[in-house]
């Protein structure tokens, strides 16, 4: 797949990026992971393999355990572009993340984040 340079990114190199965005903003690392295994299925073993293995993000989702089928509620708008508009499927799926995070990061309690 051709695609933007993101996807073949370490999604380890731009974790620690996510987690200290919330911590700047008085949140914590558990729950940036919780945010990250609500969307993807992945547990904590596999966050941590996934850590490890220093997967792409390409392949963080694809091998996803099991991607929430709530994240399609997720709306709003991350570096300009508005998330459900984003065409491109993995493109969307790291702007969910992304848009997670930035509300994490602004306050909002977990319960709403994860649209449960």
């Amino acid at each position: 797949m051709a695609g933007h340079k993101i996807y073949s990114m370490s999604f380890a190199k731009v974790y620690p990026l996510y987690v200290a965005k919330a911590e700047k903003k008085g949140r914590s690392k558990a729950e940036v992971d919780a945010i990250v295994e609500w969307l993807t299925g992945y547990d904590e073993a596999g966050l941590t393999e996934v850590l490890a293995d220093e997967r792409d993000f390409e392949n963080f989702f694809a091998k996803a355990p099991a991607l929430n089928p709530d994240r399609t509620l997720i709306t709003g708008v991350v570096c300009g572009v508005r998330v459900e508009d984003v065409a491109e499927p993995l493109m969307r799926e790291i702007r969910y993340l992304d848009k997670l995070v930035d509300e994490l990061a602004r306050g909002k309690t977990l319960d709403k984040i994860l649209r449960s």
